[in-house]
């Protein structure tokens, strides 16, 4: 399973409802406490806000929440060593960029250096997005296409990537 030593990195991938959060949620907090938690998602509806709940409900005491909307990296950078963290998630995260129209591709870079150099046990959980039809419009496609790639940029700097199935860890790395 992954390394839970100082300066790895850890990939949770998977598709919606594959069980991604919960189970890098479990991985994180079988690191000593305290444990970070960079939080990328916005409640912009009624769904998303109930989300977030569910997720905030699962962790118990010994978490700090950050909320990374769009400085990821930063946030990542003001870590202290040693610091075990969740990073939740990146495909969120490269949402808010496309929709604020910045340069996701700079954005994407700057995040895969700070993660090439982790500090302490990270944990980082995105979607996979590539295993479905091809999305129907432009704005989808570029999504699934940038998605795709910070994916992988992420994965060739973790040390352990996981896939998740129907809840399930399968070991990619």
């Amino acid at each position: 399973m992954p390394d839970r030593a100082a300066g790895a990195l850890t990939l949770v991938i998977g598709g919606a409802r594959s069980g991604k959060s919960a189970h890098a949620e479990r991985l994180v907090s079988a690191c000593p406490a305290p444990w970070s938690y960079i939080a990328t998602a916005q409640a912009y509806d009624e769904e998303m806000r109930q989300r977030i709940a569910l997720h905030r409900s699962r962790r118990g005491d010994g978490w700090t929440t950050i909320e990374a909307l769009l400085d990821l990296a930063g946030a990542i950078e003001a870590l202290p060593d040693g610091q075990p963290v969740l990073i939740d998630c990146l495909t969120l995260w490269l949402t808010n960029h496309m929709l604020a129209d910045h340069d996701v591709e700079a954005e994407c870079q700057r995040l895969a250096d700070v993660l090439s150099r982790p500090r302490g046990p990270w944990f980082v959980v995105s979607n996979e997005v590539g295993q479905g039809i091809v999305p129907d419009n432009a704005l989808a496609r570029r999504f699934r296409d940038a998605a795709g790639r910070l994916n992988q940029d992420v994965a060739a700097v973790a040390g352990t990537v996981l896939l998740m199935v129907a809840g399930l860890p399968l070991k990619v790395k």
